[in-house]
């Protein structure tokens, strides 16, 4: 062959090396927010809610009042863990947590840690915590993007997954509307919060969530969970029964699970924010 044919060859094979590595590189990029994406304000057309006049994510459900919270906003942390608390995040790194990305292609991607806190990373897949919980009291700090992205559900969107199961909505209520069961301090599609305290966007938010876990006698649900929860120190799920696991446009049923399940936080592929994440392991009364 002709040196000139050779380096041909050559160059005609480097390029195509060079082409497959930068298709690989392309993949394993990580993806941003998109801030293009909208979402409606609610359905019409979703299964009613069980004892409830309302369907799921009903559109026409009313708007919890909004009030201002009590206390006042900081950049400080507001919740210091109890000595008898498990603290699964102190702003230091992820090592009681675990993920799975939703695109394998991405690799072993996580979400970002800075500055005291863990910020979703789009397409990283819920944080699962390593350790399990059942009856518990969580505190769960958490700030929407200071700039708006999104509307409706994709403003802010996150979720604390009790059991991982059972969500108590993040999301940004800052002059946002949306359907009053997607609403930060919602019950996920079953309860709006009684009223809405949240915050302006970019400001912590602070939840103290005490839950009760369902107990199940084979695939029967013989007792089910049920919710309090506290948004910037205002009630707004007052010992809540929970119909059902965490799902979208239908009504939640119960399947059978552990008597204790971690703590998931949720990637819906917004870049919220969280600190500050303690459990405290409830017990009954008169426990040695």
């Amino acid at each position: 062959m002709k040196p000139i044919k050779i380096l041909l060859v050559a160059v005609i094979a480097f390029a195509a090396t060079l082409s497959l590595v930068m298709v690989k590189a392309q993949k394993k990029k990580l993806p941003e927010a998109d801030c293009g994406r909208t979402a409606g304000l609610g359905y019409d057309d979703t299964p009613m809610l069980p004892d409830q006049p309302w369907r799921v994510h009903d559109i026409k459900r009313p708007q919890p009042r909004t009030i201002t919270p009590g206390t006042e906003s900081s950049q400080q942390s507001a919740g210091k863990a109890p000595s008898d608390a498990v603290v699964l995040f102190d702003g230091k790194d992820l090592s009681n947590w675990t993920n799975h990305p939703k695109k394998k292609e991405l690799g072993n991607i996580t979400w970002k840690v800075e500055n005291d806190y863990v910020e979703v990373v789009p397409y990283a897949g819920d944080l699962v915590s390593k350790e399990k919980f059942g009856d518990a009291q969580y505190h769960i700090e958490w700030a929407a993007p200071a700039k708006p992205c999104g509307t409706s559900q994709w403003r802010g969107n996150s979720g604390v997954l009790i059991m991982s199961n059972y969500e108590i909505q993040v999301l940004d209520n800052d002059n946002n509307p949306t359907y009053a069961d997607g609403m930060a301090g919602s019950i996920y599609g079953q309860w709006p919060p009684l009223v809405n305290p949240a915050r302006v966007r970019g400001e912590w938010q602070m939840y103290d969530i005490a839950f009760e876990a369902p107990v199940f006698e084979g695939e029967k649900v013989v007792k089910p969970a049920y919710v309090t929860v506290f948004l910037n120190g205002v009630l707004v799920q007052h010992h809540q029964k929970i119909i059902g696991r965490m799902t979208h446009r239908q009504v939640a049923q119960y399947r059978p699970h552990g008597a204790t399940e971690p703590l998931s936080l949720q990637d819906h592929e917004v870049p919220v924010r969280y600190r500050n994440i303690w459990v405290r392991p409830l017990r009954g009364y008169d426990q040695p």
